[in-house]
């Protein structure tokens, strides 16, 4: 009989995997419904069919996806006992990576060249004592550089050196092999888009009325609203942003002088002297995160992430990400987990031009992808293609402030950014209550359609339209999802 019995109920459970849609119409007494089916949580997308990067082992990882419990999503590990499993605790709450994530690898492609070739980021869960820390460190022979809790992912990053000569992928690897081990990945390096500059001048800001910004000035100006810029160093003393940083975060070891890249995009945003920014009375979070070199700047894996943690916690509505880099999945997650907490989160699509690889974080479906136009609404020529562009902004040949009080004309998908940052700013001044997905999708609705009708690879769904976002009734947030996801690149400031 009691053999009998535990067949009963393997036979049973096997059922409830396989169909939860009927087990959930037993349960609750009601009939078969149209939408009722497999319950899939909102984890790493899947990249692109060939050649389009995504995401390599994507954030959590794991396989199917199984139970459906009112509120929380477990994962239902198939084959080991020790697989993963992953709860989802609400529309703010984090899921928690749980140690020892089988499936898919952190480590980097043969050809990944954008990153530091003896480093290596793991996660960890915070209840992993210091004990097992110190373990874990001599059995794979690293070296401790820095940690960081993160509230955003609920765990504690950890940054470690490789003291030998063995490689990254091969630590990974190593790493994911140990029990200890929620993640690992390369410390991948980002670049601030900036394409090109040109001489002092002080030409109409045609961006203003491509955007038609002074009629949207009219009902709003991001009075007060927090927009982070996560960037190279910001000068705070220039006349364009006098009062408009609220707060700054240094995540460089070496203090630097402000840098061209971080001023414009600020100035961008809220310049309120000589120019004009998209919201002139919006706050600036400042994070220098990237580190100037060779005219560009350079940033890590680990300080975006501290840099978007700082920014969460400092109550940013909208963060501006002028930079590009390899898919990153541990970027993937905390943009994910700012976005599920209401901020908005803005990118440069990228200055490689159309043969360009989808570059990240624009191409992460979190995120707004901007494409850069010229003064007559043609696509600057550098600026990236995809799918997963949403809208495009006046970038070629810009005025910007750049340190010393000084301008110059630059151009670059990374000040198209800037502006939609400032639009999503005036947006919320005017509606406080806005999600990013409402604000996506009414971007999308009231801009104005260029190239092919309808949205299109080059400028999506058009020229951005600042009074249009604010005057805008009603757009679905539906059409946020109707276009297929594809990943952008950047290249230009």
């Amino acid at each position: 009989m009691r053999v009998h019995r535990t067949a009963l109920l393997c036979m049973a459970a096997l059922l409830v995997v396989a169909s939860d849609s009927v087990f959930a119409q037993k349960m609750s007494g009601r009939g078969p419904s149209p939408n009722m089916g497999m319950s899939r949580p909102p984890t790493v997308p899947d990249g692109p069919s060939k050649g389009g990067g995504g995401y390599p082992g994507g954030g959590h990882r794991g396989p199917g996806w199984g139970g459906v419990v009112p509120g929380i999503i477990v994962g239902l590990p198939q084959g080991s006992p020790t697989g993963p499993y992953i709860v989802d605790d609400g529309p703010s709450g984090p899921r928690r990576p749980q140690a020892n994530r089988r499936g898919q690898s952190g480590a980097p492609s043969a050809n990944e060249r954008r990153l530091v070739p003896d480093e290596v980021v793991i996660e960890l869960p915070n209840s992993v004592s210091a004990q097992q820390i110190d373990a874990l460190q001599r059995r794979h022979r690293l070296t401790r550089l820095e940690s960081q809790s993160f509230q955003l992912l609920g765990t504690t990053l950890y940054r470690w050196r490789i003291p030998d000569r063995r490689s990254v992928a091969a630590v990974v690897r190593e790493l994911e092999t140990d029990r200890v081990v929620a993640w690992a990945q390369p410390n991948y390096l980002f670049a601030i888009q900036q394409a090109q500059s040109g001489n002092e001048g002080d030409p109409a800001q045609y961006g203003l009325t491509k955007l038609r910004l002074p009629q949207a000035h009219s009902l709003a100006k991001g009075e007060n609203v927090l927009v982070a810029v996560i960037d190279s160093g910001i000068d705070a003393t220039h006349p364009e942003l006098a009062g408009s940083v609220a707060d700054t975060f240094d995540l460089l070891p070496a203090p630097a002088a402000p840098h061209q890249h971080g001023t414009a995009i600020a100035s961008l945003i809220a310049a309120h002297g000589k120019l004009m920014g998209a919201a002139p009375e919006a706050k600036i979070l400042a994070a220098r995160a990237f580190d100037p070199r060779d005219g560009g700047a350079e940033g890590t894996t680990f300080n975006i992430l501290k840099a978007i943690d700082w920014a969460a916690g400092k109550g940013a509505r909208v963060i501006n990400m002028s930079f590009a880099g390899p898919a990153d999945p541990a970027i993937h997650r905390s943009l994910e987990a700012a976005r599920r907490k209401g901020i908005v989160l803005v990118a440069a699509a990228g200055n490689a031009g159309a043969k360009s690889p989808p570059l990240y974080p624009a191409a992460d479906p979190n995120v707004i992808a901007v494409s850069a136009t010229d003064a007559d609404d043609r696509l600057f020529e550098q600026s990236n293609r995809g799918r997963h562009i949403t809208v495009a902004a006046p970038g070629a040949q810009i005025l910007v402030a750049v340190p010393d009080s000084g301008y110059e004309l630059s151009s670059g998908t990374s000040y198209s950014a800037a502006e939609v940052s400032g639009i999503v700013a005036l947006m919320l001044q005017r509606q406080p209550g806005l999600t990013p997905e409402k604000i996506k999708a009414i971007l999308r609705a009231t801009a104005k359609d260029l190239g092919p009708k309808g949205p299109d690879d080059m400028f999506g769904a058009g020229l951005a339209d600042a009074y249009g976002a604010l005057t805008a009734e009603a757009a679905p947030v539906a059409a946020a999802g109707q276009r297929p996801v594809e990943r952008a690149s950047t290249g230009a400031r």
